[in-house]
Formats: structure tokens, sequence, C-alpha cells
């Protein structure tokens, strides 16, 4: 026997939950092959491997509380063998295999276990089959009819007055949610926020993308954004304004001589924030491309703890949900962070005359401890200059 075990956490995380088993006992399994998934309050840590051989016992299940070290299951030797104590899978049609069963996350179980309702029967449509507490969901809302058997008729619908169901549920957060709640209120609670406003034109900047993108497109592999213009605005900005890319320790002010810019990714688990490292070094291609993978592996739970550690300040784009105007919170301990909106046609004033142009409201919210207005409003005027002027990256002024 060979033991599975918890890889061992960083020293800021203390605990996790194991998320998943990707393998079922009986299944054959390879040396580096991943079996598990642990969830902690930051990242999902992949449990792999650590020899060939079968899957001989899961001694945690998925849900638990699990700590660095800690054996979750065991490995022996030979070919794939039948599962000791797993639940036996539905039988299959004469001539084909009997399918694996699709990895189940802890609050669909339980919801499919309220229902009766089997793995098999439910298409999962997270990472790798995994099925979701919104599949089960859907599943109970429209079953689907036995094979060889016609669709049930739809029954009466009943007037409102005789549905006497108020159906709620309650699920426990994940640990991600819980540390983004915690962190969130503990933002409003130490820091002193407040933010500013102002919106910009970014005809500009579209008109440039146009003319060029299909030339960087091809130069460099990766599409044009606006992400890269924005984080290297912000740059420029931060150079000019140096408190708003410093921080609070205690009784002392921290001035960051590097630009750890913060991109906020929202995930299926939950906003995360990875971080672009020395972006005052990257090129525009750099930035994108990195985006652009950051993005990825955090909608596949593959963002490491090192990547979303830190920063000096962070931008949020809440435009791609349809967001025409919001105010975002820090993300301790930075001072501050700038808010993307909707791009929008509105009319405004242009030469004594009115026009239709493509707007955007951007939003600054920072710690009135250590910014002071002038230094707020004046930091969100530069970007708004720089974006209506992409010349100045160019040229630094």
């Amino acid at each position: 026997m060979s033991d599975i075990t918890v890889p061992v956490f960083p020293e800021s995380v203390t605990e996790g939950t194991l998320l998943a088993w990707r393998k079922r006992p009986g299944d054959p399994v390879r040396r580096g092959e991943v079996v598990a998934d642990i969830e902690t309050d930051k990242v999902v840590f992949e449990v792999p491997a650590a020899a060939d051989g079968v899957l001989r016992e899961i001694a945690v299940a998925e849900g638990a509380t699990v700590v660095s070290g800690q054996v979750i299951g065991r490995l022996g030797e030979g070919a794939a063998a039948a599962p000791e104590a797993a639940t036996p899978p539905p039988a299959p049609k004469a001539g084909e295999a009997p399918p694996p069963a699709p990895p189940v996350m802890p609050a669909a179980r339980r919801l499919m276990e309220q229902h009766g309702l089997e793995a098999g029967t439910i298409r999962g449509s997270g990472k790798d089959g995994r099925v979701l507490k919104e599949d089960v969901l859907r599943r109970i809302e429209a079953p689907t009819p036995a094979a060889g058997r016609p669709a049930p008729k739809p029954a009466p619908v009943a007037p409102p007055a005789a549905v006497a169901e108020r159906v709620e549920k309650r699920v426990p957060m994940t640990r991600l949610r819980a540390r983004i709640a915690e962190r969130l209120v503990a933002a409003q609670q130490t820091a002193a926020i407040l933010t500013t406003f102002n919106e910009v034109n970014m005809q500009p900047v579209m008109d440039l993308r146009a003319h060029h993108r299909e030339r960087f497109e091809r130069e460099y592999g990766v599409r044009l954004g606006l992400m890269s213009f924005f984080v290297k605005a912000a740059i420029e900005a931060l150079r000019r304004f140096p408190e708003v890319n410093a921080a609070i320790d205690g009784h002392d002010i921290v001035y960051h001589g590097f630009y750890d810019i913060g991109i906020a990714v929202s995930t299926e688990r939950g906003l995360v924030v990875p971080i672009l490292r020395d972006a005052d070094r990257m090129t525009m291609a750099q930035i994108e491309a990195a985006i652009k993978e950051f993005s990825e592996r955090a909608q596949g739970g593959r963002l490491t703890l090192e990547e979303i550690t830190g920063g000096t300040f962070t931008i949020t784009n809440g435009g791609v949900f349809g967001s025409l105007l919001s105010t975002p919170i820090l993300n301790p301990p930075q001072s501050a962070i700038l808010g993307m909106h909707k791009i929008q046609d509105r009319p405004v004033a242009e030469n004594g005359g009115v026009v239709i142009r493509p707007m955007m409201y951007l939003a600054l919210s920072y710690d009135h401890r250590l910014i002071d207005g002038r230094e707020a409003v004046q930091f969100l005027v530069a970007i708004k200059e720089t974006l209506e002027d992409p010349a100045r990256l160019l040229l630094e002024v």
C-alpha cells in the first residue's frame, strides 16, 4: 500500500476542505496523476499520486476538513479492481463498458441525497464533468423520463392560492467565499474608504485597437484588449502619485518602489486577484498574455498561492457583466482600487457641439487615512487623460 497525503500547505494556510475525488476505488492511477482536489481559503491544491497503482481506499470523504500531511487515501499494486466499498454503478447496456461516475461537489451530493437522485443521471457542467448544485437543481426542476417510457404529461397548474410549499435551501460557504467575506468586512472596518468618480472617452483607445489589432495578434499571438491600456495608464498615474501605490503598516507608511498590479478575475468559486509582478517592465503583449493565462487557470482553479498573494494596486472590471457604475472595495493592505465599467454610447459636449462617444465611468476607491481627496481626484484624472491620448503611454508624459 502507498499513502495518498495532503500536500504541505504554506504557513498562511492551516487547513482545507477535500473538494472532490477525481478517482474512485478500483480506478488505475499513474504516478503524478491528480486524484483529488483540496480547497483552501485562497487556492485549490491538486493532490497527485506518488506512484503507479490502483486506488484501493478513500479514507476521507468529500467535504471533510483536512490538514497538511494527512492521509486521505491509499494506493495498491495491480490492475484495476472492483471497488471495495463503492456504490455499484447502474448496469451498462450489453457490450458497453460501465461509464465512470462523475465527480460530485459536496453541496450537489447533499441535494441529490435529499431528492434520491443518482450521479449517473445528471450531466455535470463543472471542471472534468463535476456535478454542481446548479446541475442538480436543473435536474430537479426538469426531470428526465426513464428510458423507454413516454414523458409524463404536465400536471395541471394549481392556482397560486393552492401553492403551500415555500422552498429554501441552506448550503455552507466555500472556504474561498468565507475568506472573501472576511476580508471585505475587515476592509470596511479598518480603512476609511472613499470613492471618487470620473468618465473617460474611449474613442481614441478603440480607434487605436481597431487600427493595429490584426497586426498585433499576428505578431504576438494574443488579442489586444482594453486591460493592457488600463494597466499602463494606472502605472503612469502611480508614478506621479506614490501614495496610491503605498500601504499603511501600523503607524508606518510603506512606499512601494515597484508596481505589482492585481487583476480581479471572477470564477465559479468567487473572485480571485492574480498579480502582474513588476507590471511596469512588461509590454502590452506580455500583459495581455499574462491576463489571458491567469483567467484560464483561475477558471480551472489552478492558480498558485504565490500568484494571488501581494500586490500594490488592483484593477477590477465590472463592465464585463454590464455594470454601469459601482464603488469597488479595497483589497487590503492595498490603499486603492480602480473600477472599470461598461462602455456606453452617450452624448457629450465637444468643441461647442454635442456628439455621441463611447464613454466609460471610472471609480477609484481609496483609503482616506493615507490618500487625500486631491491626490485621488488627480490620480483618476491622470488615467483619464492618458486613455484619451494614448500617445502619452509611448512618450510617458
